[in-house]
């Protein structure tokens, strides 16, 4: 730990405890922890190489899709890992500008998360409710703007939460009752005044996440109010259908999301190891879930994947 100055002095490295009360279990939590994350980084990476080599794909749908996989790729990595770690290995130790990174990457993740759901909820608005323009409002050039935007913005976001934390003195303890570093987690530990950080921390879910789940409900209210303008229940089935996978995988997100957040701020009562054994999966249910759902859902998914299996992908 650093030299003490006059009143505070700052830890050099911090203690990630796993999953508090449930130490004797982590072996056994550790399985399915594990299997979730090679089948979220296969399943993922197996949906990027499908996108990338099948040109029948390259479709904004599919864009945002591969750009999903790459922000769930990289949420699950940054800390299901070092979780691992602690469980097998019982490496607790973690030092403080690896926790700043790992907090970093974990908060910038979520945030593009949401973004990119809230892009794939505007291309499924033009898809439906205007798709005679949907391949001159979604080019290739404005997709790309929107991925600049998104990454821009959830950098904007996340940077100041790094600078945040920084400023703390930490002059007690150095253990974090997690398995991973977030940002309240660590402000908790310091021995300052982090209003600032409470605030921070509640504005920035309110500010993006949510507003961005807002627009995606508008965005959907204005796809049934067209939806249910066609003249047939078959044309309004098949509308529905386009948008069935992209539903799917908010209410992934999202719901876990708000409750994980909810029993975070207001489950007082909820115990220590639920909290954080919620918060574990909470990183890793759509990274794991997203390529299967729309693997099933979306027929020229299907399609391709057929045509690679079978090795005749260059003909598909």
């Amino acid at each position: 730990m650093a030299a003490p100055n006059s009143t505070t002095f700052s830890h050099l490295s911090f203690i990630l405890v796993g999953i508090p009360g449930l130490e004797p279990w982590h072996p056994w939590i550790s399985i399915p922890f594990a299997l979730m994350y090679t089948a979220a980084a296969l399943g993922n990476c197996g949906l990027l190489l499908l996108i990338a080599t099948q040109h029948r794909l390259h479709e904004p749908m599919f864009i945002f899709l591969s750009m999903l996989a790459v922000a769930d790729v990289l949420l699950s990595t940054c800390t299901v890992p070092n979780t691992l770690a602690i469980f097998w290995f019982g490496r607790k130790a973690i030092s403080f500008s690896a926790c700043l990174t790992q907090l970093f990457f974990l908060h910038f993740g979520i945030n593009v998360d949401s973004a990119i759901l809230l892009a794939m909820g505007f291309d499924r608005y033009v898809a439906v409710c205007d798709p005679l323009r949907y391949t001159t409002v979604l080019t290739n050039e404005r997709i790309g703007k929107i991925a600049t935007a998104i990454v821009f913005r959830s950098f904007c976001i996340n940077v100041p939460v790094v600078f945040l934390v920084k400023r703390l003195p930490f002059c007690a303890s150095n253990v974090i009752p997690h398995s991973y570093c977030d940002h309240i987690g660590m402000a908790r530990l310091a021995c300052a005044d982090i209003s600032i950080d409470i605030w921070y921390g509640l504005a920035v879910p309110i500010a993006n996440i949510i507003l961005d789940f807002v627009l995606i409900a508008v965005s959907y209210v204005l796809i049934l109010r067209a939806v249910f303008k066609l003249p047939t229940k078959d044309a309004q089935h098949k509308s529905l259908s386009t948008c069935s996978s992209h539903v799917c995988i908010i209410l992934l997100f999202f719901i876990p999301a708000f409750f994980t957040f909810l029993t975070h701020r207001f489950g007082h009562n909820i115990p220590k190891h639920v909290h954080i054994l919620l918060a574990d999966i909470y990183v890793l249910i759509p990274s794991v879930l997203n390529p299967i759902v729309y693997g099933i859902k979306s027929k020229q998914l299907r399609v391709q994947m057929v045509c690679v299996l079978s090795r005749k992908g260059r003909w598909c």
